[in-house]
């Protein structure tokens, strides 16, 4: 049985995802939706998720949704080995923190940013600023001491981390002062599997969304 995947390209959560079915080798059965049209607010949608959001995973009779969540189920579920999420406890619980960080410290500091200076034409915080920049130190303290997020090997945690950071990097945060940070984000290009077919496409259109939404 396929395992549909709801999504839209631009979405970092949604880039996450993909970047991990492609490490894991899984064919997802893509299902784009287009939010600008409300694709997401149709009956048949709502009923597969009441929350109506992207990304959403149906698998069987498992829907899912949280990226976060989707990608540590196709790591325990899918993966050959368990190198993408560790089973030992202690290596496991880094990659967590690193996923928890990300949905609760980075992405937000970046969404409650940018999003609505691209949609809705907010004018931009030096206060929401420094928290991207104090989330982003806080991202270069842990580079510091491992090769990758969340140890010597990449970990769902990259993924998903990755996502986030190409975004804020897309919209202009200079990224150059964080040594570990730009150091591991270089290698995460040239090292992640489909890096270039799912989150370089993915980035290249979020930019001209914002070209075209913010332009005066």
């Amino acid at each position: 049985m396929p395992i549909d995947f709801y999504y839209t390209p631009g979405s970092p959560p949604c880039r996450s995802v993909l970047l991990t079915a492609k490490a894991l080798g899984l064919e997802l059965n893509l299902k784009t939706l287009d939010l600008h049209h409300g694709e997401h607010m149709k009956p048949e949608f709502i009923k597969l998720n009441p929350q109506h959001c992207v990304p959403t995973l149906v698998d069987g009779d498992l829907v899912l949704w949280e990226s976060r969540a989707i990608i540590v189920y196709l790591a325990q579920a899918y993966g050959k080995d368990d190198s993408l999420l560790p089973k030992d406890p202690k290596k496991q619980a880094l990659v967590n923190q690193r996923l928890q960080f990300d949905v609760s410290t980075l992405y937000p500091a970046f969404s409650d940013q940018y999003y609505p200076w691209i949609f809705a034409g907010v004018p931009k915080s030096d206060d929401k600023e420094k928290k991207i920049h104090d989330a982003l130190g806080f991202l270069d303290i842990f580079l510091g001491s491992s090769t990758w997020a969340a140890g010597d090997s990449v970990t769902v945690a990259d993924l998903a981390l990755v996502a986030s950071i190409s975004t804020i990097e897309a919209v202009g945060v200079d990224l150059s002062k964080y040594a570990n940070v730009s150091k591991w984000f270089e290698k995460c290009k040239t090292t992640l599997v489909g890096y270039q077919e799912f989150n370089q496409k993915g980035i290249d259109g979020f930019k001209i969304m914002v070209a075209n939404l913010t332009k005066k």
